[in-house]
């Protein structure tokens, strides 16, 4: 008996490489208007998909940081170097 699986997400990283090439394609202004609103379509799909992951990631490391005994994200700055 053979488990049939939904189709795979793209990786976070393709999605952001599909989603910069979209908007690309789209900034240029020679799309056809059927094509940009499948392009746009396609788009806020990838955004959502990439929104969903880093969500899940920051939950993880809060899972791991509550394991470690550490209370919150302390939010980055990055250094003056």
């Amino acid at each position: 008996m053979s488990e049939e699986k939904a189709p795979s997400q793209p990786s976070f990283e393709a999605s952001l490489q599909e989603l910069e090439a979209i908007v690309t394609e789209m900034e240029s202004g020679e799309l056809p208007l059927n094509e940009a609103l499948e392009k746009f379509e396609r788009g806020v799909k990838l955004s959502r998909l990439s929104q969903q992951a880093l969500a899940q990631a920051e939950q993880k490391v809060k899972i791991l940081l509550r394991e470690q005994g550490e209370d919150s994200l302390v939010d980055f700055t990055p250094s003056e170097d």
